[in-house]
Protein backbone atom coordinates (compact mmCIF):
# COMPACT_ATOMS: atom_id res chain seq x y z
CA UNK A 1 0.00 0.00 0.00
CA UNK A 2 1.42 3.37 -1.09
CA UNK A 3 0.05 6.68 0.21
CA UNK A 4 0.78 9.83 -1.79
CA UNK A 5 0.00 13.19 -0.16
CA UNK A 6 -1.09 16.30 -2.11
CA UNK A 7 -1.21 19.71 -0.42
CA UNK A 8 -2.69 23.02 -1.57
CA UNK A 9 -1.37 26.09 0.28
CA UNK A 10 -3.78 28.88 1.16
CA UNK A 11 -6.78 26.67 1.83
CA UNK A 12 -4.29 24.24 3.43
CA UNK A 13 -6.09 21.26 1.90
CA UNK A 14 -4.64 17.76 1.97
CA UNK A 15 -5.82 14.98 -0.32
CA UNK A 16 -4.41 11.51 -0.89
CA UNK A 17 -3.92 8.72 -3.36
CA UNK A 18 -3.91 5.28 -1.78
CA UNK A 19 -2.50 2.80 -4.26
CA UNK A 20 -2.12 -0.91 -4.67
CA UNK A 21 -0.18 -2.49 -7.53
CA UNK A 22 -2.50 -1.51 -10.38
CA UNK A 23 -5.32 0.59 -9.00
CA UNK A 24 -5.81 3.40 -6.54
CA UNK A 25 -8.31 5.52 -4.62
CA UNK A 26 -8.32 9.31 -4.32
CA UNK A 27 -9.49 10.65 -0.96
CA UNK A 28 -11.04 14.12 -0.65
CA UNK A 29 -9.89 15.39 -4.09
CA UNK A 30 -9.45 19.06 -4.92
CA UNK A 31 -11.35 20.54 -7.85
CA UNK A 32 -8.29 20.72 -10.12
CA UNK A 33 -7.83 16.98 -10.58
CA UNK A 34 -4.94 16.95 -13.04
CA UNK A 35 -2.49 16.23 -10.22
CA UNK A 36 -4.18 12.87 -9.53
CA UNK A 37 -4.50 11.95 -13.20
CA UNK A 38 -0.81 12.69 -13.77
CA UNK A 39 0.38 10.77 -10.72
CA UNK A 40 -1.69 7.72 -11.65
CA UNK A 41 -0.43 7.80 -15.24
CA UNK A 42 3.21 8.20 -14.19
CA UNK A 43 2.93 5.22 -11.86
CA UNK A 44 0.90 2.92 -14.09
CA UNK A 45 -2.22 3.10 -11.93
CA UNK A 46 -5.94 3.22 -12.67
CA UNK A 47 -8.08 5.49 -10.50
CA UNK A 48 -10.99 3.25 -9.54
CA UNK A 49 -12.30 4.76 -6.28
CA UNK A 50 -13.07 8.29 -5.08
CA UNK A 51 -13.66 8.53 -1.33
CA UNK A 52 -15.24 11.59 0.30
CA UNK A 53 -15.14 11.98 4.07
CA UNK A 54 -17.78 14.71 4.21
CA UNK A 55 -19.41 17.59 2.36
CA UNK A 56 -16.53 20.02 2.50
CA UNK A 57 -17.45 23.52 3.65
CA UNK A 58 -14.26 25.34 2.73
CA UNK A 59 -13.67 24.23 -0.86
CA UNK A 60 -15.39 22.74 -3.88
CA UNK A 61 -14.50 19.09 -4.27
CA UNK A 62 -13.25 17.44 -7.47
CA UNK A 63 -15.23 14.23 -7.09
CA UNK A 64 -17.41 14.76 -10.18
CA UNK A 65 -14.50 15.94 -12.35
CA UNK A 66 -12.44 12.92 -11.38
CA UNK A 67 -15.33 10.51 -11.97
CA UNK A 68 -16.00 12.15 -15.34
CA UNK A 69 -12.41 11.68 -16.47
CA UNK A 70 -11.74 8.21 -15.04
CA UNK A 71 -15.06 6.44 -14.61
CA UNK A 72 -14.19 5.81 -10.96
CA UNK A 73 -17.01 5.26 -8.48
CA UNK A 74 -17.66 7.95 -5.87
CA UNK A 75 -18.18 6.85 -2.26
CA UNK A 76 -19.78 9.46 -0.01
CA UNK A 77 -21.53 9.58 3.39
CA UNK A 78 -24.99 8.06 3.24
CA UNK A 79 -26.44 10.71 5.54
CA UNK A 80 -25.12 13.44 3.22
CA UNK A 81 -28.02 12.73 0.81
CA UNK A 82 -25.88 13.64 -2.20
CA UNK A 83 -27.74 14.34 -5.44
CA UNK A 84 -25.10 12.94 -7.84
CA UNK A 85 -24.49 9.25 -8.70
CA UNK A 86 -22.50 7.68 -5.87
CA UNK A 87 -22.20 4.73 -3.51
CA UNK A 88 -23.60 5.79 -0.12
CA UNK A 89 -21.61 4.41 2.81
CA UNK A 90 -22.00 4.40 6.58
CA UNK A 91 -20.47 2.77 9.63
CA UNK A 92 -19.82 -0.93 9.13
CA UNK A 93 -19.38 -0.70 5.37
CA UNK A 94 -16.14 -1.86 3.81
CA UNK A 95 -14.51 -0.96 0.48
CA UNK A 96 -12.00 -3.34 -1.08
CA UNK A 97 -9.15 -2.23 -3.36
CA UNK A 98 -6.71 -5.06 -4.11
CA UNK A 99 -5.15 -5.88 -0.69
CA UNK A 100 -6.43 -2.68 0.90
CA UNK A 101 -9.59 -2.63 2.99
CA UNK A 102 -11.24 0.67 3.88
CA UNK A 103 -13.57 0.37 6.88
CA UNK A 104 -16.09 3.18 7.34
CA UNK A 105 -16.89 4.74 10.71
CA UNK A 106 -19.43 7.49 11.38
CA UNK A 107 -17.76 10.50 13.00
CA UNK A 108 -20.34 13.28 13.12
CA UNK A 109 -18.95 16.37 14.81
CA UNK A 110 -17.35 18.77 12.37
CA UNK A 111 -20.36 18.16 10.12
CA UNK A 112 -23.45 16.00 10.75
CA UNK A 113 -22.66 13.51 7.95
CA UNK A 114 -18.91 13.11 8.51
CA UNK A 115 -17.27 9.69 8.12
CA UNK A 116 -13.67 8.47 8.33
CA UNK A 117 -11.93 5.66 6.47
CA UNK A 118 -9.71 3.20 8.34
CA UNK A 119 -7.28 1.50 5.97
CA UNK A 120 -5.89 -1.99 6.54
CA UNK A 121 -3.18 -3.54 4.41
CA UNK A 122 -4.49 -7.11 4.42
CA UNK A 123 -1.28 -8.37 2.81
CA UNK A 124 0.43 -7.57 6.13
CA UNK A 125 -2.32 -8.38 8.61
CA UNK A 126 -5.61 -7.23 10.09
CA UNK A 127 -4.28 -4.29 12.12
CA UNK A 128 -5.41 -0.83 10.92
CA UNK A 129 -2.46 1.09 9.50
CA UNK A 130 -3.97 4.43 8.43
CA UNK A 131 -6.88 6.68 9.35
CA UNK A 132 -8.13 9.12 6.72
CA UNK A 133 -9.74 11.45 9.19
CA UNK A 134 -11.08 14.23 6.99
CA UNK A 135 -11.89 17.13 9.30
CA UNK A 136 -12.58 15.03 12.40
CA UNK A 137 -8.99 14.79 13.67
CA UNK A 138 -6.13 17.09 12.66
CA UNK A 139 -2.53 17.24 13.79
CA UNK A 140 -2.83 19.06 17.11
CA UNK A 141 -6.52 19.84 16.77
CA UNK A 142 -10.00 18.54 15.94
CA UNK A 143 -12.68 19.79 13.57
CA UNK A 144 -14.67 22.80 14.68
CA UNK A 145 -18.33 21.92 15.39
CA UNK A 146 -19.78 25.44 15.17
CA UNK A 147 -20.46 25.79 11.44
CA UNK A 148 -24.13 24.79 11.61
CA UNK A 149 -26.41 27.32 13.36
CA UNK A 150 -28.07 25.91 16.47
CA UNK A 151 -26.14 22.61 16.32
CA UNK A 152 -22.79 23.47 17.90
CA UNK A 153 -23.37 21.80 21.27
CA UNK A 154 -24.91 18.70 19.70
CA UNK A 155 -22.10 18.32 17.17
CA UNK A 156 -19.38 18.98 19.77
CA UNK A 157 -20.91 16.28 21.97
CA UNK A 158 -20.98 13.81 19.06
CA UNK A 159 -17.40 14.71 18.20
CA UNK A 160 -16.25 13.96 21.75
CA UNK A 161 -17.96 10.56 21.77
CA UNK A 162 -16.65 9.58 18.32
CA UNK A 163 -13.10 10.64 19.12
CA UNK A 164 -12.96 8.75 22.41
CA UNK A 165 -14.93 5.62 21.55
CA UNK A 166 -13.77 5.08 17.97
CA UNK A 167 -10.68 6.98 16.90
CA UNK A 168 -8.64 6.89 20.12
CA UNK A 169 -9.15 3.12 20.34
CA UNK A 170 -7.11 2.60 17.16
CA UNK A 171 -3.52 1.35 17.61
CA UNK A 172 -1.03 4.03 18.62
CA UNK A 173 1.05 3.32 15.52
CA UNK A 174 -1.91 3.88 13.19
CA UNK A 175 -1.05 6.82 10.94
CA UNK A 176 -3.37 9.83 10.72
CA UNK A 177 -3.98 11.58 7.39
CA UNK A 178 -6.24 14.64 7.84
CA UNK A 179 -7.87 16.78 5.14
CA UNK A 180 -6.31 20.04 6.38
CA UNK A 181 -3.23 21.51 8.01
CA UNK A 182 -2.15 24.77 9.59
CA UNK A 183 -3.75 27.72 7.81
CA UNK A 184 -7.20 26.19 7.47
CA UNK A 185 -10.14 27.68 9.38
CA UNK A 186 -11.78 24.25 9.79
CA UNK A 187 -10.07 24.10 13.18
CA UNK A 188 -8.42 26.47 15.64
CA UNK A 189 -4.94 25.22 16.48
CA UNK A 190 -3.68 22.93 13.71
CA UNK A 191 0.03 22.17 13.73
CA UNK A 192 2.35 22.76 10.78
CA UNK A 193 3.03 19.01 10.70
CA UNK A 194 0.75 17.52 8.07
CA UNK A 195 0.41 13.88 9.16
CA UNK A 196 0.62 12.15 12.51
CA UNK A 197 -0.16 8.97 14.43
CA UNK A 198 -2.89 8.10 16.89
CA UNK A 199 -0.32 7.77 19.67
CA UNK A 200 1.20 11.17 18.97
CA UNK A 201 -2.21 12.85 18.99
CA UNK A 202 -3.26 11.11 22.21
CA UNK A 203 -0.19 12.57 23.83
CA UNK A 204 -0.05 16.09 22.37
CA UNK A 205 -3.43 17.08 20.89
CA UNK A 206 -4.98 19.67 23.25
CA UNK A 207 -8.56 18.63 22.41
CA UNK A 208 -7.94 14.94 23.08
CA UNK A 209 -6.40 15.83 26.44
CA UNK A 210 -9.67 17.36 27.63
CA UNK A 211 -11.12 14.48 29.61
CA UNK A 212 -14.49 15.93 30.58
CA UNK A 213 -17.17 15.93 27.90
CA UNK A 214 -18.65 19.13 29.29
CA UNK A 215 -15.29 20.91 29.21
CA UNK A 216 -14.68 19.61 25.68
CA UNK A 217 -18.01 20.98 24.44
CA UNK A 218 -17.33 24.32 26.11
CA UNK A 219 -13.82 24.54 24.64
CA UNK A 220 -15.00 23.67 21.14
CA UNK A 221 -17.97 26.05 21.11
CA UNK A 222 -16.31 29.20 22.45
CA UNK A 223 -13.54 31.42 21.16
CA UNK A 224 -13.53 29.93 17.67
CA UNK A 225 -12.20 32.13 14.84
CA UNK A 226 -14.76 33.72 12.54
CA UNK A 227 -15.90 31.48 9.68
CA UNK A 228 -15.70 32.74 6.08
CA UNK A 229 -18.93 33.28 4.14
CA UNK A 230 -18.24 30.51 1.65
CA UNK A 231 -18.35 27.94 4.45
CA UNK A 232 -22.12 28.38 4.31
CA UNK A 233 -22.23 27.74 0.53
CA UNK A 234 -19.70 25.07 -0.41
CA UNK A 235 -21.36 22.16 1.40
CA UNK A 236 -24.56 22.63 -0.60
CA UNK A 237 -22.61 22.88 -3.87
CA UNK A 238 -20.71 19.69 -3.04
CA UNK A 239 -23.95 17.90 -2.13
CA UNK A 240 -25.66 18.88 -5.38
CA UNK A 241 -22.55 18.29 -7.48
CA UNK A 242 -20.46 21.21 -8.78
CA UNK A 243 -20.17 22.10 -12.46
CA UNK A 244 -17.45 20.18 -14.26
CA UNK A 245 -14.26 22.19 -14.67
CA UNK A 246 -14.04 21.26 -18.37
CA UNK A 247 -17.33 23.12 -18.96
CA UNK A 248 -15.96 26.38 -17.51
CA UNK A 249 -14.12 28.67 -19.93
CA UNK A 250 -10.71 30.12 -19.19
CA UNK A 251 -10.73 33.89 -18.58
CA UNK A 252 -10.05 35.82 -21.79
CA UNK A 253 -8.27 39.17 -22.30
CA UNK A 254 -10.74 42.05 -22.64
CA UNK A 255 -9.70 45.40 -24.12
CA UNK A 256 -10.22 48.59 -22.14
CA UNK A 257 -13.43 49.92 -23.72
CA UNK A 258 -15.31 46.63 -23.44
CA UNK A 259 -13.90 46.13 -19.94
CA UNK A 260 -15.26 49.49 -18.83
CA UNK A 261 -18.67 48.73 -20.35
CA UNK A 262 -18.83 45.43 -18.45
CA UNK A 263 -18.00 47.23 -15.19
CA UNK A 264 -20.79 49.73 -15.84
CA UNK A 265 -23.06 46.78 -16.60
CA UNK A 266 -22.65 45.46 -13.06
CA UNK A 267 -19.72 43.04 -13.25
CA UNK A 268 -17.66 42.65 -10.09
CA UNK A 269 -14.15 44.06 -10.50
CA UNK A 270 -11.42 42.19 -8.62
CA UNK A 271 -7.81 43.40 -8.59
CA UNK A 272 -5.45 40.53 -7.69
CA UNK A 273 -2.12 42.36 -7.98
CA UNK A 274 0.17 42.96 -5.02
CA UNK A 275 -1.00 45.42 -2.41
CA UNK A 276 1.77 47.94 -3.22
CA UNK A 277 0.69 47.83 -6.90
CA UNK A 278 -2.96 48.33 -5.97
CA UNK A 279 -2.02 51.16 -3.62
CA UNK A 280 -0.11 52.91 -6.40
CA UNK A 281 -2.88 52.81 -9.01
CA UNK A 282 -6.13 50.93 -9.48
CA UNK A 283 -9.51 51.25 -11.15
CA UNK A 284 -12.07 52.99 -8.91
CA UNK A 285 -14.59 50.71 -7.14
CA UNK A 286 -12.26 47.69 -7.35
CA UNK A 287 -12.22 44.94 -4.77
CA UNK A 288 -8.63 44.12 -3.92
CA UNK A 289 -7.27 40.77 -2.74
CA UNK A 290 -3.52 40.24 -3.05
CA UNK A 291 -2.97 37.04 -5.03
CA UNK A 292 0.16 36.22 -3.02
CA UNK A 293 -1.77 36.07 0.26
CA UNK A 294 -4.49 33.70 1.46
CA UNK A 295 -6.34 34.52 -1.74
CA UNK A 296 -8.96 31.77 -2.11
CA UNK A 297 -10.16 31.92 1.50
CA UNK A 298 -10.27 35.73 1.52
CA UNK A 299 -12.18 35.80 -1.76
CA UNK A 300 -14.65 33.21 -0.54
CA UNK A 301 -15.08 35.21 2.64
CA UNK A 302 -16.08 38.58 1.19
CA UNK A 303 -16.98 38.50 -2.50
CA UNK A 304 -20.69 38.47 -3.36
CA UNK A 305 -21.65 35.10 -4.88
CA UNK A 306 -23.29 34.58 -8.28
CA UNK A 307 -21.84 37.71 -9.88
CA UNK A 308 -19.84 37.98 -13.07
CA UNK A 309 -16.18 38.62 -12.15
CA UNK A 310 -13.60 40.66 -14.06
CA UNK A 311 -9.95 40.42 -13.06
CA UNK A 312 -7.12 42.93 -13.04
CA UNK A 313 -3.80 41.07 -12.96
CA UNK A 314 -0.14 41.61 -13.74
CA UNK A 315 -0.23 39.05 -16.57
CA UNK A 316 -2.32 36.27 -18.08
CA UNK A 317 -0.78 33.52 -15.94
CA UNK A 318 -1.70 35.39 -12.75
CA UNK A 319 -5.27 35.84 -13.99
CA UNK A 320 -5.55 32.14 -14.82
CA UNK A 321 -4.17 31.10 -11.43
CA UNK A 322 -6.56 33.52 -9.69
CA UNK A 323 -9.47 32.05 -11.65
CA UNK A 324 -8.48 28.53 -10.53
CA UNK A 325 -8.33 29.61 -6.91
CA UNK A 326 -11.69 31.36 -7.18
CA UNK A 327 -13.25 28.19 -8.59
CA UNK A 328 -11.87 26.24 -5.63
CA UNK A 329 -14.21 28.26 -3.41
CA UNK A 330 -17.23 28.30 -5.70
CA UNK A 331 -16.87 31.29 -8.04
CA UNK A 332 -17.44 30.00 -11.57
CA UNK A 333 -18.55 33.17 -13.42
CA UNK A 334 -15.12 34.57 -14.31
CA UNK A 335 -15.39 36.33 -17.65
CA UNK A 336 -11.91 37.68 -18.30
CA UNK A 337 -9.09 40.00 -17.38
CA UNK A 338 -8.01 43.49 -18.41
CA UNK A 339 -5.90 43.35 -21.57
CA UNK A 340 -2.65 45.26 -21.07
CA UNK A 341 -3.28 45.71 -17.35
CA UNK A 342 -3.28 49.03 -15.53
CA UNK A 343 -0.60 50.46 -17.82
CA UNK A 344 -2.91 50.21 -20.82
CA UNK A 345 -5.87 51.45 -18.77
CA UNK A 346 -3.97 54.48 -17.50
CA UNK A 347 -2.42 55.44 -20.84
CA UNK A 348 -5.93 55.34 -22.35
CA UNK A 349 -6.82 58.21 -19.99
CA UNK A 350 -9.38 56.15 -18.08
CA UNK A 351 -10.21 56.83 -14.38
CA UNK A 352 -7.69 55.74 -11.76
CA UNK A 353 -7.45 55.88 -7.96
CA UNK A 354 -4.85 55.10 -5.29
CA UNK A 355 -4.40 54.25 -1.60
CA UNK A 356 -1.24 55.92 -0.28
CA UNK A 357 1.02 53.69 1.82
CA UNK A 358 2.57 55.59 4.73
CA UNK A 359 5.33 54.74 7.24
CA UNK A 360 4.67 54.19 10.97
CA UNK A 361 6.04 57.59 11.98
CA UNK A 362 3.65 59.47 9.71
CA UNK A 363 0.74 57.31 10.81
CA UNK A 364 1.50 57.94 14.47
CA UNK A 365 1.73 61.70 13.92
CA UNK A 366 -1.66 61.74 12.16
CA UNK A 367 -3.31 59.62 14.86
CA UNK A 368 -1.88 61.52 17.84
CA UNK A 369 -2.78 64.88 16.31
CA UNK A 370 -6.36 63.73 15.78
CA UNK A 371 -6.12 64.20 12.01
CA UNK A 372 -6.73 60.52 11.28
CA UNK A 373 -8.31 57.47 12.89
CA UNK A 374 -6.37 54.19 12.98
CA UNK A 375 -8.46 51.10 12.18
CA UNK A 376 -6.93 47.78 13.18
CA UNK A 377 -8.42 45.24 10.77
CA UNK A 378 -6.71 42.12 12.17
CA UNK A 379 -8.64 39.22 13.69
CA UNK A 380 -10.16 39.25 17.16
CA UNK A 381 -7.43 36.85 18.33
CA UNK A 382 -4.67 39.17 17.11
CA UNK A 383 -6.35 42.21 18.68
CA UNK A 384 -6.75 40.44 22.02
CA UNK A 385 -3.04 39.53 22.02
CA UNK A 386 -1.90 43.14 21.60
CA UNK A 387 -3.08 46.37 19.98
CA UNK A 388 -2.22 50.04 19.72
CA UNK A 389 -3.83 52.26 22.33
CA UNK A 390 -5.14 54.83 19.84
CA UNK A 391 -6.85 52.43 17.46
CA UNK A 392 -10.30 51.02 16.87
CA UNK A 393 -10.92 47.39 15.95
CA UNK A 394 -13.01 46.28 12.97
CA UNK A 395 -11.89 43.00 11.33
CA UNK A 396 -11.28 43.46 7.62
CA UNK A 397 -14.14 41.21 6.54
CA UNK A 398 -16.62 43.01 8.81
CA UNK A 399 -16.03 46.35 7.09
CA UNK A 400 -18.46 45.23 4.39
CA UNK A 401 -21.23 46.10 6.87
CA UNK A 402 -19.54 48.01 9.67
CA UNK A 403 -18.34 50.80 7.40
CA UNK A 404 -21.71 52.30 8.31
CA UNK A 405 -20.30 52.95 11.80
CA UNK A 406 -17.68 55.28 10.30
CA UNK A 407 -17.85 58.84 8.98
CA UNK A 408 -16.91 58.98 5.25
CA UNK A 409 -15.72 62.56 5.68
CA UNK A 410 -13.01 61.58 8.18
CA UNK A 411 -9.45 60.50 7.45
CA UNK A 412 -8.68 56.78 8.10
CA UNK A 413 -5.54 54.66 8.29
CA UNK A 414 -6.04 50.90 7.95
CA UNK A 415 -3.60 48.45 9.55
CA UNK A 416 -3.28 44.67 9.57
CA UNK A 417 -0.21 42.60 10.43
CA UNK A 418 1.72 43.35 7.25
CA UNK A 419 -0.45 45.21 4.72
CA UNK A 420 -2.41 42.71 2.61
CA UNK A 421 -5.62 42.53 4.65
CA UNK A 422 -5.47 46.28 5.20
CA UNK A 423 -5.49 46.69 1.42
CA UNK A 424 -8.68 44.61 1.22
CA UNK A 425 -10.15 46.85 3.93
CA UNK A 426 -9.06 49.98 2.06
CA UNK A 427 -10.73 48.77 -1.13
CA UNK A 428 -13.98 48.18 0.77
CA UNK A 429 -13.91 51.67 2.29
CA UNK A 430 -13.10 53.30 -1.05
CA UNK A 431 -15.93 51.35 -2.65
CA UNK A 432 -18.34 52.89 -0.15
CA UNK A 433 -17.31 56.46 -0.76
CA UNK A 434 -14.52 56.98 1.77
CA UNK A 435 -12.25 59.45 0.04
CA UNK A 436 -9.31 59.66 2.46
CA UNK A 437 -7.91 56.20 3.20
CA UNK A 438 -4.28 55.30 3.90
CA UNK A 439 -2.56 51.93 4.38
CA UNK A 440 0.04 51.64 7.14
CA UNK A 441 3.07 50.13 5.37
CA UNK A 442 4.35 47.04 7.16
CA UNK A 443 1.22 46.95 9.32
CA UNK A 444 1.21 46.26 13.04
CA UNK A 445 4.61 44.59 12.77
CA UNK A 446 6.23 47.82 11.59
CA UNK A 447 4.15 49.95 13.97
CA UNK A 448 5.25 47.86 16.92
CA UNK A 449 8.92 47.82 15.91
CA UNK A 450 8.81 51.62 15.61
CA UNK A 451 7.71 51.77 19.24
CA UNK A 452 4.12 52.90 18.69
CA UNK A 453 2.32 49.72 19.83
CA UNK A 454 2.90 46.96 22.40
Amino acid sequence: MIIQHFFIPGIAHSSYIVAGNKSCAVIDPSRDVGRYINYAKENGLSITHILETHLHADFISGHLDLADLTGAAIYAPKSGNCAFPHVPVAEGDQIELENIRFSVIDTAGHTPEHICYIATDTARGDTPVALFSGDTLFVGDVGRPDLFPGMADELASSLYVNLHTKIMTLPDECEVYPAHGMGSLCGRAMAAKRTSTIGYEKRYNYALLIRSKEEFVKALTSGMPAAPDHFARCSAINRAGPALMRTLPQPIPIEQKAFGEMIRGGALLLDVRSYPAFSGVHIPKSWHIDHSGNFATQAGWILPPDQEILLVAEERSQAEEAALQLRRVGFDRISGFLWGGLLAWGTAGLPIARVPVIPPEEADDLVRSGKAILIDVRSQEEWDTAHAEKSIHIPWHDLRRRHEELDPTRHYIVMCRGGQRASIAASILKMHGFGRVLNLGGGYTAYQRAGFAP
